[in-house]
């Protein structure tokens, strides 16, 4: 049996092209996530959500692939909020709150979590294990696009979203922003990252 990979399965909520924002309709998809809030560069709350995310992605992947359903670990993502919207694009990361996530296969289910965590903690015990939680996303109608280059630069990305983009086409912002994050930054150069931006949206009139 072939491995299960989330991007192949969604290929359209896992693609997007640089410069341009597509209208796309976003399944229910099943995540881990751990909440937190502050600068992902030097909070510890950052590292620490997202090594347990890791360990226990790793987890249930083994659990699943020796009861015979192998799948692709899927990349890293994140929802990010604020009060103040503004926030992101003058890059205040301390004001920020987030939900980091690693998708799932449908068959994981609170069993596989529970399981997955008796495993880590036999290993190691890293400290945001416990706020690890399922929660499945019906994001609907989204808008998304492709950005290559540094974390900072998607301020300009977003603006022309917000200002431009979502106006001309009758659309509202209608949930978190959602980051999935296609490159590793430990071994990619931040000119060459690729992260996909997406916004879930309801329409406010015919564009």
């Amino acid at each position: 049996m072939p491995k299960f990979d989330i991007k192949v399965a969604h290929r359209s909520a896992y693609s997007g092209e640089e410069g341009t924002f597509s209208l796309i309709e976003v399944p229910p998809i099943r995540y881990l996530a751990v909440d937190g809030e502050g600068d992902p560069n030097s909070a510890d709350d950052y590292r620490s959500a997202v090594e347990a995310l890791y360990a226990l992605a790793y987890a249930i992947k083994f659990a699943s692939k020796a009861a015979g359903q192998d799948f692709v670990v899927a990349p890293l993502e994140g929802l990010w909020r604020s009060d103040d919207l503004g926030a992101f694009r003058r890059r205040e990361k301390d004001a920020w709150r987030w939900t980091m996530l690693i998708a799932q296969p449908d068959w994981i289910d609170a069993d596989a979590l529970a399981a997955g965590r008796e495993a880590v903690l036999k290993m190691r015990t890293p400290s945001h294990l416990h706020r690890a939680q399922l929660l499945t996303l019906n994001e609907g109608l989204c808008v998304q696009t492709l950005h290559v280059g540094s974390y900072d630069a998607e301020a300009a990305v977003l603006a022309r979203l917000h200002d431009e983009y979502l106006p001309e086409q009758g659309l509202a912002p209608r949930a978190d922003h959602h980051e999935i994050y296609l490159s590793d930054p430990r071994r990619t150069a931040p000119a060459k990252l690729k992260t996909l931006l997406r916004q879930p949206v309801e329409r406010t009139r015919q564009p």
